[in-house]
């Protein structure tokens, strides 16, 4: 029996979330429902994507009897509050990275998924390719030793982007692509908690953060360098450092296509898409959508590969960025 996804909001990310479905089994994953504030758009997408239903509005979505998962593309400042209606009216959620402004609004999120006894995940893609699968095995099986220390850039010019520098819009760059150079220490260090967090960078005029440099210290001698920016172009890779050798995630290391284990080069090729993409290797999200398949088929309420608690961490260990850099957002004192 088919995964019957809803989708909420008819934005440029569900755009690629629905032609990464295509490269999937139709009788595995279909998409019943589409769901915009504008019922003109959602109508424009379901006919280009071959929806059957469009809605005018989130709660028709909610109220659908026939999705039995709605992956959340809207904006970030939307999250929470959309969440919450999916959630508390019974529905399983994949929610688009970051999972919400700050941690409070994410344990809002947890805890009613728990409630409600539904499936809650942060859509951090990255920890379901198959490079990151492959991460964790070698590290489980000790291929370089003792990892000590783990690099992570992300640099991506977005300065003309008004979702990327309006503070309203949830602007800044480690909100948006920051996350996930800080999953992926996280991932390495099995979701251990750091003993310290050093955090620097620059503001723009608008206040949201521009470029930041975060230092991570963790137990047993082991440090984490994060860099990520909306300014410049940069590496955009991982490379875990160990006592016996190195793992290096590139193409890039949000969404790799090749992996470097001690100098053995392995790649990952993608699926070609059947529509033009608007972000890069997007048909990579088909990993997430069986991700969520399997789980749902397990009966399970959370993912192994980004479980709920590695997404509370997350957010608190942007939070303590953010107090540091300097960035407030008005849903923090909310």
């Amino acid at each position: 029996m088919a995964t019957r996804w809803g989708l909420c909001g008819a934005g440029k990310i569900s755009h690629d979330f629905s032609v990464a479905l295509k490269t999937l089994l139709a009788e595995h994953h279909q998409i019943r429902a589409i769901a915009s504030r504008s019922l003109e758009r959602a109508q424009e997408f379901a006919g280009k994507h071959g929806v059957l239903k469009a809605y005018g509005s989130y709660e028709e979505l909610a109220k659908d009897p026939n999705v039995d998962i709605v992956y959340l593309g809207v904006l970030h400042t939307e999250h929470w509050q959309v969440g919450l209606l999916f959630l508390n009216a019974g529905k399983n959620v994949l929610c688009e990275k970051p999972f919400a402004m700050n941690s409070r609004q994410v344990k809002d999120l947890v805890g009613a998924a728990r409630k409600n006894k539904v499936f809650l995940m942060e859509a951090v893609w990255s920890r379901c390719f198959p490079a990151y699968t492959e991460v964790r095995r070698q590290l489980a099986e000790g291929s370089v030793g003792d990892a000590k220390l783990v690099k992570a850039y992300f640099g991506s010019p977005q300065l003309s982007i008004p979702r990327s520098v309006e503070k309203e819009l949830s602007g800044g760059a480690l909100l948006d692509i920051g996350v996930y150079c800080l999953q992926f220490v996280l991932m390495v260090f099995d979701g251990e908690r750091p003993e310290s967090i050093q955090a620097t960078g620059v503001l723009l005029d608008s206040g949201v953060d521009e470029s930041v440099v975060v230092v991570m210290k963790f137990s047993r001698k082991r440090m984490a360098v994060c860099t990520f920016s909306i300014a410049v172009l940069l590496p955009n890779d991982a490379v875990v450092s160990g006592t016996k050798g190195s793992i290096q995630v590139c193409g890039p290391m949000h969404c790799p296509t090749r992996l470097v284990v001690n100098g053995k080069v392995t790649d990952y090729p993608l699926p070609e898409p059947v529509l033009p993409l608007n972000f890069t290797n997007s048909t990579g999200l088909r990993y997430e959508a069986d991700e969520v398949r399997q789980c749902l088929l397990k009966g399970l309420k959370e993912s192994p590969r980004m479980p709920l608690a590695d997404s509370i961490l997350l957010t608190e260990i942007m939070d303590e960025i953010r107090k540091q850099v300097g960035v407030v957002f008005s849903q923090d004192s909310q």
